[in-house]
Order: structure tokens, then C-alpha cells, then sequence
């Protein structure tokens, strides 16, 4: 649930859940695209072959992007006239803190909207000024009937759950839910940043210093959903966002799990969904998956920040998935010795034997020699200063790191035509959805 529209991509690869139906993308805040669409085509390093001379690389890695660009280009908002999703997914959000408190109500009224920083085919997500504090936010607005139809209900749940449950430095988190009869406001962090994903498209790799910042970052904030046995599913880079200091915030929830105890099947589940170039070897193989899947998509990350590509990457997507289950690992000359052990130890099939899959989750790669000199504690403080910091021109109020194609547009809460019954069964699907995070007790906020 991100601030989607950041330069780049709004979500040039999909994720995908499966379910009896076949797959269908899980994620809704990534635009609702058909499933089945094949992968952008991407070169064949790293993963076969020696790496290619500097030159090659470069135009490799061009080749890439282009074909994540051509991609993004050919996608429009889906026709949800045309879904055949199936059965009504009969799933109430219920009030996640047990017996109802006081809220103080909010609506849109009490928001100007300032900007449009990205669209989906279930609503959008705008900037926007809180009328009374004049505090900046974005917010979320998703159409029921959308929600309703795509049988989204249960992601929806998820997301809410997390953003207003879980509070965390780099963390997204809830600030205000509402609702009207036809359609839910989600209203979070402004990160003004705009997603990594665009940084690392602009660089088309980091030093490994900043790739090792921004790994500890997403490393402390994956952590914290472990804690709460809560498994993420989706990182990628357009799904970290980025503040105006550089700091991580890690978002889009939907795909993300509750429940989950362990690090492999004992304890997991067993659903298919995650996006295609991160998917662990267990969750291809459909032998239940626990913690251990962050782990690896963590190491495929961290491959992508070093070298600018992931590493099994192939533009068909069932040779992708067998190089992710049978390929060799392989590294350019310039990854640094620390760099190729900590990806080797992510990058292990076997889960049992996976950096990070042991009873201390995230400690032991923590203390890997890549994070050497790493002060733990001064990062979940955000005092150690990032070494990239996004361009800022307005101050909090600054868009210029999304896509202009969205904040050019009128900032609008346009209206959704539904049928009465239409109304009334929408609103029967949704119990206490509404959040005031003002009305929360600080003893509470710091759970």
C-alpha cells in the first residue's frame, strides 16, 4: 500500500497468489493486473554464465529497464467488468483491538487533497494536508465494489491489521481509517522519497555500503513482523519507500501473513504467492513456508542493490522458477568476499540451513561479517545517516519524486455509482474498519 507512482514503475512486477481459480495477483494495491501475463524479458546474467565485460553489463541492465518501462506503459486499469474472480469472498474486518473505544471521528472532509501520487484499478493514493494539524499524509481510497468483486477482502484485513498493529520506525503505519458507504480511506506515512525501486533504476547498482544501510534498515523492519509472527511475502524494491532523509519504509501489506510461528512448513502455510523474481525455492515447491521466505528474498535483494539485477531472473517465467529451484549461484568479480557469503548464506534452498532460519530469526544475520561495524541499535534510532538523501525542493510537501503523470492530475475523491443493494452489501462487509490512531492511549502506542 505504498505511495505508488514514485518514478519508474508503479509495480513492474506483479505479485501473484493462487488460489482454485489459477493465479491471480494478490497485491491491490499494485493495480489488479491479469494474471498470466508473461515477465518482462531480462538478460541471462547472472545466473548463466560468467559475468559479462563492464559494457555489456551496462547495456544488459538497460535492456532491462526498458522492458520494465515497455511493460508499465502497456498496463491500464483493469475492466472489472470483465473479472471472473468467482464467489464473494464473505470476510469482516473486525475491530482488531478487541472491545470497542471511543473514536473521535474523521472523514475526508477534515483533508485537503493536495496531489495524486498513484492510481490502481481499486481506487488511489493522494497526498494529502489534515485540515486542523496541517500534518502531511497520503491516503489510500479503495472501492468496495472493486474490493468486493476481486475478492480482496481478506488482503484488505491483513494490510489494516498490520498498519494500525504494528508501530515501528521503518515500518508504514496507520494514522486514520474510515469509511463511506462505497468506498475505505486508508491514511499513512507521507514518504516522500518515493520507492527504491526508482534509486536503483537511476543508479543501476549501489556501493555496497549503501546497500548494506539500506539492508540493515529492511532487515530490523522484516524483524519486527517476525516478532509478531507475521511473514512479509512481497519485498521488492517498489516496496520500500523512501523519506526525504533516505530512511526506509517498508509497505504494501496484503501479501503478508499472519499466524506464522516458524521458519519452514512447521508452523507455515502452504498459499502460492509472493512475486515471481523473490519466490523461495519452498514456496515454488509447495511444501509450506515460514519465516525463512523473507530471508531469501532478502537475498535476492540485496543481489539486485549489488549488481542492478536479481539473480535468477529469465524472461520466461517456468524457466525463471527452475533456475530459482536448480541454478548455481553466481557473482560478478567485483562483490566483495563478505558480500558472496552472506548472499550464498540467504541463497541456500535447503531452509533448515538458511542465514536466518534458526531460532534466533534475524540475529545471526545480523552478526554476518557483511554488517560488520554496524551499530544495531543507533539504526533503529535512524542516527546513522544514510548516505543518500532523496532531492527535497518544498519540504514535506515535496512530489517531484513521483510520477508526473499522476501529480499533474486533479486531486479529486471521485464519486462511485453503486446500487442500493449494492450499498447495503457493502457495507455489511466491512465492521469496524474505522482507526483514530489520536484516540489511542500512549501506553498503547508503544505495544
Amino acid at each position: 500500500m505504498g505511495n505508488k507512482g514514485s518514478k519508474g514503475a508503479r509495480s513492474l512486477r506483479p505479485p501473484i497468489k493462487s488460489d482454485s481459480r489459477g493465479f491471480k495477483f494478490g497485491n491491490y494495491a499494485n493495480g489488479g493486473r491479469d494474471a498470466g501475463k508473461s515477465a518482462p524479458a531480462a538478460p541471462s546474467y547472472p545466473s548463466n554464465g560468467p559475468p559479462p565485460a563492464p559494457g555489456q553489463a551496462q547495456a544488459q541492465q538497460q535492456q532491462y529497464q526498458q522492458q520494465q518501462q515497455q511493460q508499465q506503459q502497456a498496463e491500464e486499469e483493469s475492466d472489472l467488468e470483465d473479472d471472473d474472480s468467482g464467489p464473494i469472498e464473505q470476510v469482516a474486518i473486525e475491530d482488531m483491538d478487541g472491545p470497542a473505544r471511543p473514536q473521535t471521528k474523521v472523514n475526508v472532509e477534515d483533508f485537503d487533497l493536495l496531489k495524486v501520487l498513484g492510481k490502481g484499478s481499486f481506487g488511489k493514493v493522494m497526498m494529502v494536508r489534515k485540515k486542523d494539524t496541517k500534518m502531511i499524509y497520503a491516503m489510500k481510497t479503495l472501492r468496495k465494489a472493486a474490493l468486493v468483486k476481486r475478492n480482496q477482502l481478506l488482503h484488505t484485513k491483513t494490510e489494516r491489521s498490520i498498519l494500525q498493529s504494528i508501530k515501528h520506525p521503518y515500518l508504514t503505519s496507520l494514522t486514520y481509517a474510515f469509511q463511506t458507504p462505497d468506498k475505505l480511506y486508508l491514511v499513512m506515512d507521507y514518504c516522500g522519497g518515493g520507492e527504491l525501486f526508482f534509486w536503483l533504476k537511476k543508479d543501476r547498482r549501489f556501493s555496497q555500503q549503501k546497500a548494506r544501510l539500506f539492508a540493515a534498515e529492511i532487515i530490523l523492519a522484516l524483524q519486527e513482523l517476525h516478532k509478531h509472527d507475521i511473514i512479509y511475502r512481497d519485498l521488492k524494491p517498489e516496496n520500500i519507500l523512501l523519506d526525504l532523509e533516505g530512511h526506509i519504509r517498508l509497505t504494501d501489506f496484503g501479501l503478508s501473513k499472519e499466524a506464522v510461528t516458524g521458519a519452514g512448513a512447521t508452523g507455515g502455510t502452504k498459499t502460492f504467492c509472493g512475486t515471481p523474481e523473490y519466490l523461495a525455492p519452498e514456496i515454488l515447491e509447495n511444501k509450506g513456508h515460514g519465516k525463512a521466505v523473507d530471508w531469501w528474498s532478502l537475498g535476492t535483494l540485496i543481489y539486485e542493490m549489488l549488481t542492478g539485477l536479481p539473480p535468477f531472473y529469465d524472461q520466461n517465467m517456468q524457466r525463471m522458477y527452475d533456475k530459482i529451484l536448480n541454478a548455481p549461484l553466481r557473482f560478478p568479480s567485483f562483490m566483495s568476499a563478505e558480500a558472496k557469503d552472506l548472499l550464498t548464506g540467504l541463497l541456500t534452498r535447503k531452509v533448515s540451513d538458511r542465514l536466518g532460519s534458526g531460532p534466533t530469526d534475524a540475529e545471526e544475520i545480523k552478526s554476518h561479517p557483511f554488517f560488520k561495524g554496524i551499530d544495531w541499535e543507533a539504526v533503529l534510532r535512524k542516527e546513522v545517516q544514510p548516505e543518500f538523501k532523496p532531492p527535497n525542493r518544498l519540504g514535506s510537501m515535496d512530489t517531484s519524486n513521483f510520477d508526473v503523470e499522476f501529480t499533474a492530475e486533479k486531486p479529486v475523491d471521485s464519486v462511485v455509482t453503486t446500487t442500493m443493494s449494492e450499498t447495503q452489501r457493502n457495507k455489511a462487509q466491512f465492521p469496524g474498519f474505522t482507526y483514530n490512531a489520536d484516540t489511542i492511549d500512549e501506553d498503547h502506542k508503544g505495544n
